[in-house]
């Protein structure tokens, strides 16, 4: 049986995962990352997750730290304007129609969007020509024993790799965190969403745009122009057996629906990828850490994809261990820096999950009344500028 020694093992090498490797990689550790399946790296490959992320301002700073921002930065999409829309009256058209500009606050964008796959590829690409990282695809997680010096994790290959951190991101369904006895509280909406993409004959001017009507938001991300149109990710999301049913329409019959859902404020969309279904829910753990284990990303929280928070919560969590071992690198994996790591991270977690769920609550509402209070309480929050600005900048994680 091999036996091996690191300074980190990530479990998961998805694009939390594979961040959290780079950024330790970056802090001159030496990492192991391992994930049961080979990242999908290429936008017409088979399962290609079509979902699309927005990282924003402080995620930019992350990846700028540790080298990846530049690999990104001619891919981006930028986010200017964040665009929120009632449409919950009679007939599926705006009614009220609030936007939140990042030049009131900031002279960059609310952030920059990739799809999912790009973000792989790039991730990849870095992490193979990395010296400080060994990358292993195709192998799980078997067990995990921790004790005060080291965590031993023994791999599905029958290999064992001794750690002196071990680093949870093998996402809401975590085998590390159950295996060191960290339970989580779920929130279940009986929602799923459907991610593609699409594209349209109006430019999207750099403007996200969330609709809401009933059984969740809509939402319109702008990607870079594809084949020579302008494109963006979509994120709709409905109670279960609409889902389902959406996601087994014929094309055309897809697109008349997806039309009409999205009020033709760009125009007609035309369906370019696969329509990939994820169910909704909202989750975190009771403990960011155990012994010799930190947990980051989905194995820690999940959250609804409203607002852009998911990567960006779960990048936070990154630059809490990255600021942590760039400090006293001597500490890596101790008690000392891993309950520093949950008193940083668990209590913001918990208040944006509970803002989300209030959120995503109030999307969902199909009664004609209760969507009128919506669409009063959008306009009475977001037309007093105070407000307005209070609620940009703490969708950025800026402190108030």
């Amino acid at each position: 049986m091999q036996h091996s020694q690191t300074d980190v093992f990530v479990a998961g090498g998805g694009i939390a995962g594979m961040i959290t490797a780079l950024s330790f990689a970056a802090l001159g550790f030496e990492v192991v990352c391992a994930d049961p399946d080979t990242p999908i790296t290429e936008r017409t490959a088979h399962n290609a997750d079509m979902r699309s992320t927005a990282f924003l301002q402080p995620a930019k700073s992350l990846l700028s730290e540790i080298g990846l921002w530049e690999h990104l930065a001619k891919e981006a999409a930028p986010l200017q304007i964040m665009r929120i829309i009632d449409a919950g009256g009679v007939t599926p058209e705006p009614r009220i129609q609030s936007e939140f500009d990042a030049r009131e606050i900031s002279d960059q964008p609310f952030g920059w969007n990739f799809p999912n796959w790009l973000l792989r590829r790039e991730c990849v690409s870095m992490i193979r020509q990395h010296q400080n990282i060994t990358f292993k695809t195709g192998v799980s997680v078997d067990t995990v024993f921790t004790r005060t010096s080291c965590a031993l994790v023994t791999l599905s290959s029958g290999e064992t790799i001794e750690a002196r951190l071990l680093v949870a991101a093998d996402g809401r369904n975590s085998a590390v965190r159950k295996s060191v006895g960290i339970n989580v509280k779920t929130l279940r909406y009986g929602q799923k969403a459907l991610a593609f993409s699409v594209q349209h004959p109006l430019a999207h001017q750099n403007v996200s745009t969330e609709i809401h009507r009933s059984g969740g938001p809509f939402t319109l991300v702008p990607l870079p122009d594809h084949d020579g149109l302008p494109a963006s990710a979509v994120v709709w999301m409905e109670r279960a057996p609409e889902a389902l049913r959406l996601q087994n329409l014929p094309v055309a019959d897809f697109e008349a629906a997806l039309n009409e859902r999205s009020c033709a404020i760009l125009g007609p969309l035309k369906l370019t990828s696969p329509r990939s279904l994820w169910p909704i829910i909202s989750q975190y753990a009771d403990n960011m850490s155990a012994q010799r284990t930190a947990l980051v990303a989905e194995a820690a929280h999940v959250v609804p994809p409203i607002g852009a928070q998911g990567l960006n919560m779960s990048l936070g969590d990154v630059r809490s261990l990255f600021d942590l071992a760039k400090a006293e690198p001597e500490n890596l994996g101790n008690t000392q820096m891993l309950r520093a790591y949950h008193r940083s991270r668990h209590a913001e977690v918990r208040t944006r999950i509970l803002g989300i769920d209030a959120l995503n609550r109030a999307s969902m509402v199909a009664a004609r009344p209760l969507r009128d209070i919506r669409a009063f309480g959008l306009s009475a929050l977001y037309g007093f500028k105070p407000v307005r600005q209070a609620l940009m900048k703490a969708g950025l994680g800026v402190k108030l």
